[in-house]
C-alpha cells in the first residue's frame, strides 16, 4: 500500500498544529481516529509503517509516526527513535507519543493492561505491589522498570530509583525519560557530572527534551 493512501487517511483526521492542546484534540478526532487505526490495520504491514516513518514526504512520516503509536508493537521503537531527530516538528510530536505507547506494550496484553493502571493508581502502596508482582512475571519488562523508578524518585529513593533506570537503559538503549529521570536522581545524589551525562545521553537518543539549558548550566560548574 502506497504513502499517499496513508496520507489520505491522515488527512481526513481533524488538523493538528504545534502547540494545540492534545487532550482536546484527542478529544475531538476519537471517532476518526478510530477509523484511521481500522484501516492502517487493513491496508499496512508494521513493517510498511516503518518504512514509511523515516523515507518520503514530511505528511507521510506524520502520518506513520501516528499509525505506529496506534498500532505498532515494541519492533518499532527503533525506526520511532530514529523519527525523534526529523527536522519536521509534528513528525517529533507523534514519534514521540508513538514511542512511549510502544514501551507500555512489551509484555502480554494483559500485562500490558495491568501496568497502565498501575502507572495510574493514586494509591502507592497498591501501584508498587503491582510493579513489584509484574516484575516477577516479566523481569524483562523495561517500562515496568521505569515505572518502578518513578515510584522510588517520588518517595526521595534516589539510589533505588537510579539502579531501576539502569536496567530500563540495558533492557531499551532508547528510554530517553529512563536517562533523564536518571539526571534528575544523580542530581538528587549531589552527583553533577554523572548527572550530565545521563542528560547527555537522553539528548542523544531525543535532542528535543528541555535539557539543553541544564546541560549548559552543568558544564559551567565543572562537568566534563
Amino acid at each position: 500500500m502506497s504513502a499517499s493512501r496513508l496520507v489520505e487517511l491522515f488527512d481526513r483526521l481533524p488538523e493538528f498544529r504545534p502547540g494545540d492542546d492534545e487532550d482536546l484534540w484527542t478529544a475531538g478526532a476519537r471517532d476518526a481516529t478510530r477509523t484511521f487505526h481500522d484501516a492502517v490495520r487493513e491496508h499496512y504491514t508494521e513493517g510498511t509503517l516503518q518504512r514509511l516513518l523515516t523515507t518520503g514526504a514530511a505528511k507521510a512520516r506524520r502520518a506513520a509516526a501516528l499509525a505506529v503509536g496506534l498500532t505498532g508493537t515494541p519492533a518499532s521503537v527503533p525506526a520511532t527513535a530514529t523519527a525523534l531527530h526529523d527536522d519536521d516538528p509534528l513528525v517529533r510530536h507523534f514519534a514521540t507519543d508513538a514511542i512511549w505507547e510502544l514501551w507500555f506494550r512489551a509484555g502480554t496484553d494483559e500485562q500490558n493492561r495491568r501496568l497502565q493502571e498501575a502507572a495510574g493508581e493514586p494509591d502507592a502502596a497498591k501501584a508498587r505491589t503491582e510493579l513489584e508482582n509484574l516484575l516477577r512475571e516479566a523481569p524483562d519488562y523495561a517500562e515496568v522498570h521505569n515505572q518502578r523508578a518513578i515510584w522510588f524518585f517520588k518517595r526521595g529513593e534516589f539510589t533505588r530509583a537510579v539502579e531501576d533506570c539502569e536496567t530500563v537503559l540495558r533492557l531499551n538503549p532508547h528510554h530517553f525519560g529512563a536517562a533523564a529521570g536518571m539526571g534528575q536522581c544523580l542530581l538528587k545524589l549531589n552527583r553533577p557530572r554523572a548527572a550530565l551525562r545521563a542528560f547527555r545521553q537522553a539528548l542523544e537518543i531525543n535532542p528535543h527534551l528541555d535539557l539543553h539549558e541544564t546541560v549548559r548550566t552543568l558544564e559551567s560548574l565543572g562537568g566534563e
